[in-house]
């Protein structure tokens, strides 16, 4: 199966055997913290994280995208098989959806599906709350330590706790609530018919709004992923500008060192990948807002 590690194949042989499925077909589709590999002929689309402790969160996004598709909110949704844990991966299955790769996800778009998600109540289902953003980039660093050099480690470390200490500290301004935790418009997913779904929801959790509606702009600031205009029209479809709120900019750094978290568990065995944990940290150190970083290539 091209392109696929042995891990990856081995999670497949184990979906065939559970699910009573054919996987000779399998197609990769997308390849980052989590590997996303098509079943044309079963209909399922398989999710391989490569975060062994991933599990339980896994388990509450596939609960919780199933109780949001039965009122009709637009996401993806599993399939009738509950996630599982096998060689050091957890694997979650859900139904293979007809996409269109254009036009891609826009601002507006994001902003209506965020809109509508927030004015949804907190799910019948357990589900984490959102206290400690940092908790995947600190055991990252942790368990890790030839992802960097010694001196950005350390600065890291120092830099984790300064903002762990400020995320204590602010109020949000809307209500707390559900949250969708990595929202967007590369998790915007193109129907064939014309509608677009949410996916992703590995991150779902009970917390603050504003984590998810600063995404955008820390995407526009590293990626170069919006322009201003895409950027105001998801402001005008929320309803709300974050950029209004005092604590806009501490959840914008915030999501710069999180966002370091599979780059770092990648980082010994891949040099292109340490390349740019070493790149982003030093645009870090630097207080350099305007430098780009690079997107995952798949």
């Amino acid at each position: 199966m091209p392109g696929m590690s042995p891990e990856d194949q081995a999670a497949l042989a184990e979906v065939a055997a559970r699910c009573q499925v054919p996987v000779n077909d399998a197609r990769l589709v997308h390849q980052h913290s989590n590997s996303a590999i098509a079943l044309p002929t079963a209909r399922l689309l398989v999710r391989i994280a490569g975060n062994p402790g991933a599990l339980d969160a896994i388990t509450s996004s596939v609960a919780v995208t199933r109780w949001l598709a039965s009122r009709g909110y637009p996401c993806v949704e599993p399939a009738d098989v509950d996630p599982f844990s096998v060689f050091g991966r957890v694997v979650s299955i859900w139904r293979l959806l007809d996409v269109d790769e254009e036009p891609p996800g826009n601002g507006a778009e994001l902003g209506r599906l965020l809109r509508e998600l927030h004015r949804q109540p907190s799910p019948p289902i357990p589900l984490q709350h959102l206290t400690d953003p940092f908790e995947s980039v600190a055991a990252a660093v942790k368990q890790h330590p030839d992802g960097m050099t010694g001196e950005d480690r350390a600065w890291l470390r120092d830099r984790i706790e300064q903002l762990r200490h400020r995320w204590t500290e602010f109020t949000p301004a809307l209500p707390t609530g559900l949250i969708h935790g990595d929202a967007h418009t590369n998790n915007i997913i193109r129907l064939t018919t014309g509608k677009t779904v949410l996916g992703d929801w590995d991150h779902v959790a009970l917390g603050p709004r504003e984590w998810d509606l600063v995404q955008a702009y820390y995407m526009a600031r590293r990626f170069n992923r919006h322009t201003e205009h895409d950027l105001r029209r998801f402001t005008v479809t929320y309803g709300w500008d974050v950029r209004d709120w005092p604590g806009a900019e501490t959840l914008i750094q915030t999501r710069e060192i999180t966002g370091l978290s599979p780059y770092i568990r990648k980082a010994p065995t891949d040099h292109r990948t340490r390349h740019e944990v070493a790149h982003r940290i030093a645009s870090l150190r630097n207080g350099d807002t305007s430098t780009r970083w690079n997107s995952p290539t798949k």
